[in-house]
């Protein structure tokens, strides 16, 4: 992030920015932060960013303002008819198709949104609130794991189901913090039984809140 004497009149600050890509202001410091969306800082440290820069950011798939062929958000189709929103935060492309080939045919009420990273599922999850969280924990930029600990310290997420998935063993976890209370951990290979009594409970808590 680069540091300005002056801003330009079609600049916003981090507070603007997130009410236009419907974020929170932390989620855009992050992205601020990664070097994903362009800013500086004033001279008396606060953000400026361009909104030409903002507006490239939300035209770009997967991000706020469109979340392209597996992102886009789910809460109006489901409202009311008991189907659970899962997102899926994998960075790996063959295992992304194994969940989606694999949790296809299950047939279960499902609806599935991949993402690749954690900084786009941070804009999938303010928008979409999906029922349940399936997140990497190794991944380049943000992992799984501050993507975990935004939702858990995001009161108004409480009722979102969270399972992580890792090869870690269970020292390299330990040293990431171990796993989270309330926080289903799955090891890596994947068992996909164990998996799908896990998302059969999840449906049946959906339908149960849906009635």
């Amino acid at each position: 992030m680069k540091t300005a004497k002056t801003s330009s009149p079609e600049v916003c600050t981090t507070q603007e920015a997130a009410h236009i890509l419907g974020i929170s202001v932390s989620s855009v410091q992050q992205l601020v932060e990664a070097g994903i969306i362009e800013a500086w800082k004033t001279k008396g440290g606060h953000r400026r960013i361009p909104l030409t820069a903002v507006h490239a950011y939300k035209a770009t798939p997967g991000s706020a303002g469109d979340a392209g062929e597996h992102g886009r958000s789910h809460v109006a189709q489901r409202a009311g008819n008991g189907r659970t929103a899962v997102l899926v935060i994998e960075d790996n492309q063959l295992q992304r198709e194994l969940y989606a080939k694999v949790l296809a045919s299950w047939n279960l009420p499902l609806d599935l949104v991949y993402c690749e990273n954690g900084y786009k599922a941070l804009l999938e999850i303010a928008r979409s609130k999906p029922d349940v969280v399936l997140a990497d924990i190794v991944m380049e930029g943000m992992d799984g794991y501050e993507v975990v600990k935004t939702i858990l310290n995001d009161p108004q997420l409480r009722d979102v189901s969270i399972a992580i998935a890792s090869s870690l063993d269970k020292d390299e976890m330990a040293q990431r913090g171990g796993i989270p209370a309330g926080v289903v951990f799955f090891p890596k290979p994947i068992n996909f039984d164990e998996l799908r009594g896990y998302m059969r409970a999840c449906c049946a808590r959906r339908e149960r809140e849906a009635r």
